[in-house]
């Protein structure tokens, strides 16, 4: 299978206790992988690395058999972007507009009230991320955590990505982790967009990959392990 994404040697120093070092990764097309052993601050950096935001002070990165440091411009750096969603709590809600407003966002900034066609997609993908109907009215600000994933989940798919970054995408979720997984897993396979989840809940991690993956941080070294299906 064609690499999307490629790391190779790669250290970054962010002034943490540790540079962050990535000895290897290959992820493919379509593929879900899960790394566990990256803290906050470091999953930061490595979606930041990734997308070309920041480049490696050794090694390289590289997006669909390109490297990040050959990203000429603002344009350029702008298409290579578009190519990734991203689900994260820097990627701030509206806690003041409706779930389906905040969906609407991606296609639109006319929310208020979104008009029909705009409304169409942004209701079937509140749908698609396993939002009941019930709560496409809600407030931003009023949903549980996990219905919060979801919103931010629909809004990184709105533009059709190839890769989803979940930047501990299931924090404050455990009680349902697995199941969050489990549909998040569901829907990349629907659509074959690969995923790389940054996470620290080994139960989520099991169910949003098939290939889980711990970082030594001493060496940058990734370990794998068989995820196991007991969920």
């Amino acid at each position: 299978m064609t690499p999307v994404l490629e790391l190779s040697r790669v250290i970054k120093d962010f002034h943490g206790l540790r540079p962050l070092r990535v000895k290897e990764l290959i992820v493919c097309a379509g593929e879900r992988v899960a790394l566990l052993g990256f803290d906050q601050m470091m999953a930061e950096v490595f979606v930041n690395l990734v997308t070309g935001v920041i480049l490696p002070d050794e090694g390289e990165v590289r997006l669909f058999g390109r490297a990040t440091s050959a990203i000429e411009d603002s344009a350029d750096w702008l298409a290579s972007v578009d190519r990734f969603g991203i689900v994260s709590e820097r990627a701030v809600l509206m806690d003041r507009f409706t779930v389906v407003q905040n969906l609407a966002m991606p296609f639109s900034l006319d929310v208020e009230p979104p008009p029909g066609d705009i409304r169409r997609q942004a209701e079937q993908l509140a749908g698609e991320v396993g939002l009941p109907e019930s709560t496409w009215a809600a407030l931003a600000g009023e949903l549980d955590a996990a219905a919060r994933v979801r919103v931010r989940l629909g809004r990184a798919l709105a533009l059709n990505p190839s890769i989803l970054l979940l930047e501990h995408a299931s924090a404050g979720t455990e009680a349902g982790a697995a199941i969050l997984g489990a549909d998040i897993r569901s829907v990349a396979e629907r659509r074959g967009t690969a995923i790389v989840a940054l996470t620290a809940d080994a139960t989520f991690a099991r169910a949003v990959a098939t290939r889980v993956l711990t970082l030594e941080p001493a060496s940058g070294r990734l370990k794998e392990h068989k995820p196991s299906r007991s969920w």
